[in-house]
């Protein structure tokens, strides 16, 4: 497989505070790369440099051929890359459907986000901050399904939810690797994270612990997860 995504020797943190030490990851084309660690392994750290949202201090970001290290989100953001963070990232103070044009443009079809999640079809004139905190991270994921993007990157977007909205959620992001999206998924249920995944990279203190196929990690335990959705 093609790489879509490759970080090198990235460096990048908060103020004085370095979180990310030299981490490489590549992230092939068309396929679900999953990063896991336990909390505070820099995770959410690593998914806001690459999108543009923090400084890098060193090291190399490249992306659909070229460095985007530097780059600002909002230009990555229009180049195609998604970050959905495990805050949501929805408009509050919108009701659903003004939420999905704003994802979407004005007058587009939003048929696949209510055919995926017919609820939000239910609750289409209702505000956004008025939902349920599953029926707000799908309003999230359609993003991601009215806009197809080229890469999108995850941060939990289970945390918090019922097993049967992240079953959900996850068949939605299969689905979108299936589809021809590149997807580096920060999830918190271990099994399902390897189920899904063709790529596994564990962040461990800044740093890549390990990194390959989901199969090598079958039977191990990692600090601070959940095995399954229940």
């Amino acid at each position: 497989m093609s790489v879509e995504l490759s970080v090198r020797g990235l460096r990048a943190g908060y103020g004085a505070v370095e979180v990310l030490h030299g981490v490489d990851l590549a992230a092939p084309r068309g396929a679900l790369t999953a990063l896991l660690g336990p909390n505070g392994a820099g995770k959410t750290t690593l998914l806001s440099t690459i999108a543009g949202l923090l400084p890098v201090r060193s090291g190399s970001i490249r992306w659909q051929g070229r460095e985007c290290a530097g780059a600002p989100a909002d230009d990555l953001a229009r180049h195609g890359m998604l970050l959905i963070p495990e805050r949501r990232g929805i408009f509050s103070t919108l009701t659903v459907h003004d939420n999905l044009e704003v994802f979407a443009g004005r007058g587009a079809d939003l048929s696949r986000a209510f055919e995926a999640f017919p609820v939000l079809e239910q609750r289409r004139t209702q505000r956004a901050g008025s939902l349920s905190g599953g029926e707000q991270q799908m309003l999230a994921m359609s993003r991601a399904l009215l806009r197809t993007p080229p890469l999108l990157l995850l941060d939990e977007i289970s945390i918090g939810l019922a097993p049967r909205v992240t079953r959900l959620l996850f068949d939605v992001v299969a689905d979108l690797a299936r589809a021809g999206t590149t997807v580096v998924l920060v999830e918190q249920y271990l099994s399902d994270a390897l189920r899904l995944a063709d790529v596994v990279y564990v962040l461990a203190r800044g740093e890549i612990a390990f990194a390959g196929e989901p199969a090598e990690l079958e039977g191990r335990a990692l600090p601070g997860y959940v095995t399954a959705a229940r």
